[in-house]
């Protein structure tokens, strides 16, 4: 093991809510990241990037972003639509820019959507200092070469060195002759035949960065400072309770709202479902995973399409009033016989309630 340290590494925090950035920022910087920038969404970070990029004084130094930390969803430009910038757009500085997408809403569709667009890893909340170093050191250990043709452009979506079906960069995966393979973004040397496929295997700037130049085999983050973030990270769950309460109060506000429009619900549960999302990505990092079970279950039963009607409404209301006892009793882990009955009741109060669709 080569120890080493993220001191020259600059990285880009996009996150919508103040709570969890100001965490992640925090994090970061225990693991020694030399300087952490942050962006509210994905619209601030194209323009903080767009500035970088065109301004060569500004961007020179530690100001060059070395790689992205990015949620899912946001307003009004997601993570998704912040990707394809990075990867398509002219305008972006560096379009081989390591891009780490980090979101509750790690559902297949939206892992799929993300690899389609070039993502480079995915972190499903609730994240952890570990999950978030692990993801950062393959980013550095095990760069994939990238893959340009018709359809795709971005980190080879092959993990394993069984080419999976479809798209003509899969089906060329074993044959070099078929393609360009590009060595260094400076120099690009024009194939004598021309090509659809290009494959780019540029120098590992960021594991020279790190202290691992002329090194072999594994880096290795120093213990103490993974240590010292977990800890971060467990300070901050002491004030989680204070930001759970705040979002229980806005739902229980957005569906007194809802009962009192029954012809216009669909804003209202478009977002109780955002709420929803917030709360199933962060209770299990802070040490209460049942907040992270009920709401999953709370945003998967407010997505487009659902019932809107009062027997709704009293769905989300005890999928609320679950949350604030798991908030009020301080119920960590799985909550025991507690954390039993409050599964049980609104088991019990979501068959009632479609009972009554019925």
């Amino acid at each position: 093991m080569s120890a080493i340290s993220f001191e020259r590494l600059s990285i880009l925090v996009v996150e919508d809510n103040l709570y969890i950035r100001d965490i992640l920022e925090s994090v970061l910087k225990q693991l020694g990241f030399g300087w952490v920038a942050t962006a509210r969404n994905g619209q601030e970070a194209i323009e903080f990037l767009q500035i970088a990029g065109k301004n060569q004084a500004y961007s020179a130094g530690l100001m060059n972003v070395d790689l992205i930390l990015c949620d899912l969803l946001m307003s009004p430009i997601n993570g998704l639509l912040l990707l394809r910038w990075v990867r398509m757009q002219k305008e972006s500085a560096n379009r081989f820019m390591p891009f780490i997408m980090i979101s509750g809403a790690a559902d297949k569709e939206y892992v799929e959507a993300a690899r389609d667009l070039g993502v480079t890893e995915f972190i499903a909340k609730p994240f952890s200092a570990q999950s978030i170093m692990e993801r950062v050191m393959k980013v550095i250990e095990s760069p994939r070469q990238f893959v340009t043709c018709t359809t795709y452009f971005g980190p080879d979506r092959r993990r394993r060195n069984i080419p999976p079906p479809g798209g003509i960069e899969n089906r060329r995966h074993n044959d070099d002759s078929n393609a360009t393979i590009v060595y260094s973004s400076e120099k690009v040397v024009k194939p004598k035949t021309p090509s659809d496929v290009w494959y780019f295997r540029l120098p590992n700037t960021l594991r020279d960065k790190v202290g691992g130049t002329g090194t072999k085999g594994p880096l290795e983050l120093p213990q103490a400072l993974l240590d010292e973030a977990e800890n971060t990270l467990q300070r901050q769950a002491m004030d989680f309770a204070d930001w759970a309460k705040n979002y229980l109060t806005k739902l229980s506000k957005v569906a007194e709202a809802a009962m009192l429009s029954p012809n216009n619900r669909r804003n209202h549960f478009q977002e109780m479902n955002m709420v929803a999302h917030e709360l199933r990505g962060q209770g299990g990092t802070f040490g209460y995973p049942l907040i992270t079970v009920f709401a999953k279950s709370l945003y998967e039963a407010t997505l487009p399409g659902c019932p809107e009607d009062d027997g709704a409404l009293s769905v989300v209301k005890a999928h609320t009033d679950a949350m604030r006892a798991v908030i009020r009793d301080r119920i960590s882990g799985d909550g025991g016989e507690i954390g039993r009955e409050l599964l049980t009741s609104l088991k019990f109060a979501i068959e009632r309630a479609n009972n009554r669709m019925i």
